[in-house]
């Protein structure tokens, strides 16, 4: 049979993923007619379980929605509910704030550049594999990740699910004679991660582009990670551009209270799980969204690997829209997580207090933050007794599920147009795993996983 059939490409399960999903993907007379990413995991609940709870624990029991990102999800909640407490955190607690999600952004882009994406571009089966006869490669990602676990330990109590986060602060703040070693530590890693950009680099990586609006948090002076404000890029085509095009556009922000107003959920008939659209339309958010944004607001040091490795000048606004060169974004975003982690603790004092005292009141309040996948929203409604009346979670993956059907489609399509013989399943299935492993929807997302059938018509 030729590509100018008829086939349905079916993944009945997604294997070792958070969570439970299948691809299905139909071609038709040479064209895709279809692209899935199905979501089919039971409810997990999380927002009936705030709901009824002491505006003090939603940080606690967020964090155990993802065991990767778990302070992606304590910062904010911490933010929303400090939010409709009328609270702000600043100072040395905020910069504590900031050191700890550096130490996420740390492990958890580390890992998915060393251990899940790059086997990729080696043509490795897995990073087990790799480690065979790349055994410096893999070594030097697990020494990286070592020192963004080690800032999870010191400031969070431990690497998974911290726990010396709270409301207004911590439980308990480090001396700077415990940062002492952990300085050492992150100089001998920011080394290390500029060996990385320049390895991910040398990468060979097929030309696509996203066409999507891009979606970040903007914080004007410094790049955005635990604060700031929603803002959009426009989509090329929306000015008659290509995907592709690496040209800035026009930008529009919007305050974080008003986030479901810009942005909506929905429910597709093949799936469980929710899909955003901003403004009606399939959006990115993510390291592609986040360079692009704010790019010029990295430290110098991230701005030279940048230029390095052929990302362009980002004081130029220059944008990065295709989808298999977002691991070199990412590890130029460690590199930056690594300095900036640098850059506050040589800048430390401890505070007088370890948080800042945050009382109950009735009102809404609204949180978002830049995890390493994206964009984190919470927001939470409390009563004058500090009791949670409703909540509202929205994840970076849900906000880019569109997105990733749509990369899919455009892969697939341009592998069909192109090719010089006819794709064989095998070769179709390879390309929308790597598709899927550029936006690195979950940790268990980007193994190999794909267990392809095939129906033919």
């Amino acid at each position: 049979m030729t590509h100018r059939g008829s086939r349905v490409l079916r993944v009945g399960a997604l294997s070792r993923v958070e969570g439970e999903g299948a691809l299905h993907l139909r071609v038709q007379e040479g064209r895709v007619a279809q692209a899935e990413l199905q979501i089919y995991e039971p409810p997990r609940f999380f927002e009936a379980f705030l709901r009824g709870r002491a505006y003090t624990e939603p940080p606690d029991i967020t964090s155990r929605v993802c065991g990767i990102c778990p302070v992606a999800y304590q910062m904010s909640a911490c933010r929303a509910v400090e939010d409709a407490c009328g609270v702000q955190v600043g100072g040395q607690l905020g910069a504590l704030r900031r050191l700890l999600y550096c130490g996420e952004w740390i492990e958890s882009q580390i890992l998915h550049i060393h251990l899940l994406h790059a086997p990729d571009f080696l043509g490795y089966a897995s990073a087990v594999d790799m480690a065979r006869t790349r055994r410096a490669d893999v070594e030097r990602g697990l020494r990286i990740k070592q020192a963004g676990n080690a800032i999870l330990e010191l400031l969070g109590g431990r690497a998974i699910h911290p726990i010396n986060v709270r409301l207004g602060g911590f439980h308990r703040v480090p001396t700077r004679a415990e940062l002492r070693p952990l300085r050492e530590q992150l100089a001998r890693a920011r080394d290390d991660a500029w060996d990385t950009v320049r390895w991910v680099a040398g990468f060979d990586f097929p030309d696509a582009g996203a066409d999507h609006a891009l979606l970040a948090l903007i914080q004007p002076g410094r790049y955005a990670i635990e604060s700031g404000t929603p803002a959009v890029m426009a989509a090329p085509h929306a000015h008659g551009l290509p995907g592709d095009t690496d040209q800035p556009l026009p930008l529009r922000q919007f305050p974080v209270h008003a986030f479901t107003e810009e942005v909506t959920e929905r429910q597709v008939p093949y799936s469980t799980a929710l899909q955003a659209t901003l403004d009606g339309e399939r959006y990115l958010t993510g390291s592609l969204a986040r360079y692009a944004l704010s790019g010029r607001w990295l430290s110098p040091v991230a701005r030279q690997a940048s230029r390095e490795a052929g990302l362009g000048d980002p004081l130029s606004g220059t944008v990065c829209r295709n989808p298999f060169r977002s691991i070199v974004v990412r590890a130029v975003e460690a590199l930056y997580a690594i300095d900036e982690a640098l850059r506050i603790i040589d800048a430390y004092r401890p505070p007088a207090r370890p948080y800042v005292e945050v009382l109950p009141r009735a009102d809404t309040g609204h949180g978002a933050t830049e995890a390493p996948r994206g964009l984190l929203y919470h927001r939470y409604a409390l009563d004058a007794h500090g009791t949670v009346t409703d909540a509202l979670l929205i994840p970076p993956t849900a906000q880019n599920q569109g997105a990733i059907e749509e990369d899919l489609r455009r892969l697939v399509q341009h592998r069909l147009d192109h090719e010089g013989d006819p794709a064989t399943d095998a070769e179709l299935t390879a390309l929308c795993e790597r598709g899927i492993r550029n936006h690195d929807p979950c940790i268990s997302c980007s193994a190999h996983f794909l267990d392809l059938t095939v129906d033919r018509s």
